[in-house]
């Protein structure tokens, strides 16, 4: 059995006794560190701080660089300026998904790519199988931390630990060479959380140093450490999908509800004919909301149906620590997609009633947003 990779933050949570370790593809990373539902309602009412060191970072430089993540990715990158970012999607040539990721734009000739750490050697490999022109690819995930400050209080904690006038930085716009508790860093105002809040890349051996900073100018229960548990409820809340559950390479970005992220008009890109068709003709499937009226918790892999036909699955469920609900994301026929028709989830053997409805399941509050565009 191989060992497991470990963060460059790893020491740190010898730091909180209630901490929990799993092996997350192949990674020995916190699932918790005071519990998923505390962890939950920090990030929701005034912040956490993730270790995310697992991700991957890539660099792609060069005169052709932009034209090769152009091909490459489903968003239209030359849209991008100077220190903006942008979410899109890999697509292989049937629709499928290879990953999803963030391009960050450095420079004219200069671009980090951020992918999903078990996609790492799949993406770099499939990068690297289509090089053309002047590019470098570059894998820079081994010297690559990565934190995320995510919440309400995000901005305030951050602005003690940095000289940077974060809180007029915009979403999806980050600030190269910042400088954050003594450490030099990538600052961006990005997350997974549906809140506000900010991902900081530095070194593996500054990371430790940034993660002390912002944990010790925050004020009680103002910030606290919080793991893959609150990571996965904060997202699915927000409708953020992840890969292997709500994107693979069986789903589509249309199909995932995540089609704003794929330019048909931007010119040629790998899987462009297959998903300009699949818009043409229509969806023959799409992910919904659903939640449960008979009591169950909806879970990944578990079938839905409407009477004895099975209609689709479950990627992600669970009982909303802010709602309270038991709530569901489902990829299911087209034919019952409509908001309040009647399904039923296969729990234990048995079918339990659930009904479509809307997602996001949580959107932040609007006073929230000011200041943003």
């Amino acid at each position: 059995m191989s060992e497991l990779k470990r963060t460059p933050l790893f020491e740190l949570y010898g730091n909180y006794p209630s901490s929990r370790c799993i092996d997350f593809g192949g990674w020995e990373l916190p699932v918790q560190f005071y519990g998923i539902q505390r962890e939950h309602e920090a990030v929701r009412t005034a912040a956490g701080l993730f270790d995310v060191s697992h991700m991957g970072e890539f660099m792609v430089t060069g005169k052709d660089a932009e034209k090769f993540i152009q091909q490459m990715t489903t968003n239209d990158v030359t849209k991008l300026k100077i220190n903006q970012a942008q979410y899109t999607l890999m697509c292989y040539p049937d629709g499928g998904v290879v990953d999803d990721l963030l391009v960050y734009k450095l420079s004219e000739i200069e671009f980090m790519l951020v992918v999903n750490a078990s996609n790492i050697d799949k993406d770099l490999e499939w990068l690297q199988k289509h090089l053309n022109g002047d590019v470098t690819l570059e894998n820079r995930s081994d010297h690559t931390a990565l934190l995320a400050l995510q919440g309400p209080n995000a901005a305030q904690i951050l602005s003690r630990v940095t000289d940077h006038d974060i809180h007029s930085l915009n979403p999806f716009h980050f600030i190269n060479e910042a400088n954050v508790s003594g450490a030099p860093v990538l600052l961006s105002r990005t997350g997974y959380t549906g809140e506000d809040g900010f991902e900081i890349y530095c070194s593996s051996q500054d990371a430790p140093k940034v993660w002390e900073g912002l944990v010790a100018v925050s004020e009680p229960d103002e910030l606290i450490p919080a793991g893959l548990g609150a990571r996965d409820t904060l997202r699915f809340e927000a409708k953020l999908p992840l890969y292997g559950q709500e994107l693979s390479k069986d789903i589509t970005p249309l199909e995932a509800g995540v089609g704003f992220f794929v330019k048909l008009d931007k010119g040629e890109f790998i899987g462009r004919n297959v998903l300009a068709e699949q818009k043409e003709q229509g969806l023959k499937r799409k992910l919904v909301g659903i939640e449960m009226i008979d009591r169950g918790i909806p879970r990944h892999g578990y079938s839905v149906y409407a009477g004895d036909e099975r209609i689709g699955e479950v990627t992600t469920g669970t009982q909303s620590p802010t709602l309270k609900r038991n709530l569901g994301l489902a990829i299911l026929e087209i034919d019952y997609t409509k908001l309040d028709t009647e399904v039923s989830v296969e729990i234990r053997g048995k079918k339990l009633r659930a009904k479509v409805i809307k997602a996001p399941f949580y959107k932040r509050p609007k006073a929230a947003k000011e200041g943003e565009k």
